[in-house]
């Protein structure tokens, strides 16, 4: 028994080093916008969330190069790729970390905020780092970091984390998000987030 528990005890310490090194040397983002042809995701008049999704992924793809990190962007245009099928792109990539951007709706318009999802311990840092940076470079409200088991993120191979950039269904935050500023400064605060998530681990 003691040499059992001996055992577990150096493999915990096992996938706690190799976290931290896969946290710090990773060399590729990969970016998921959400949606995209057919799913538009969430929608208010004529603001389609796929939209803003591939906007902002392709905001923060630009950022993230400017500060030498290699990218993979799922989509570059509007059309449809299934759920199981970004896993997959996602899975081709050694070395890397995933990120999926999406907007959020809700029937209550009083609703608003920015909030992050992980579904692995070795995913929960990242989420914090993105989750107060992005609240850095905006006003708004932090809705926190939370587990949660989306598809994306609960079948990824890597580190992975869902963002949720606001409401669509809130008037204020409807309004940011359909200027460049907000979009841009949400995808600066994504990139904030990772290259601190790798500095630090």
């Amino acid at each position: 028994m003691k040499r059992f528990t001996q055992l577990l005890l150096s493999f915990a310490f096992f996938l706690l080093i190799t976290q931290a090194v896969q946290a710090r040397y990773f060399s590729t983002v990969v970016i998921d916008p959400g949606h995209g042809g057919h799913d538009k995701g969430c929608q208010w008049g004529r603001v389609y969330e796929k939209h803003l999704c591939l906007d902002t992924s392709l905001r923060l793809e630009n950022t993230l190069k400017r500060k030498g990190y290699r990218t993979a962007v799922l989509r570059r245009s509007d059309y449809f790729i299934s759920l199981p099928q970004r896993v997959s792109m996602a899975s081709k990539y050694r070395n890397a970390i995933f990120v999926s951007v999406h907007y959020n709706f809700t029937w209550r318009q009083e609703a608003c905020g920015l909030e992050t999802f992980y579904s692995s311990a070795q995913s929960k840092s990242l989420a914090t780092y993105v989750q107060s940076n992005m609240l850095r470079r905006v006003r708004a409200t932090n809705r926190g970091v939370k587990f949660a088991r989306y598809y994306v993120i609960r079948n990824a191979t890597m580190p992975a984390i869902l963002v949720e950039c606001g409401f669509v269904s809130n008037r204020a935050e409807r309004d940011k998000m359909r200027k460049s500023w907000y979009r841009q400064a949400i995808a600066d605060g994504i990139a904030d987030g990772i290259s601190l998530y790798r500095s630090r681990g």
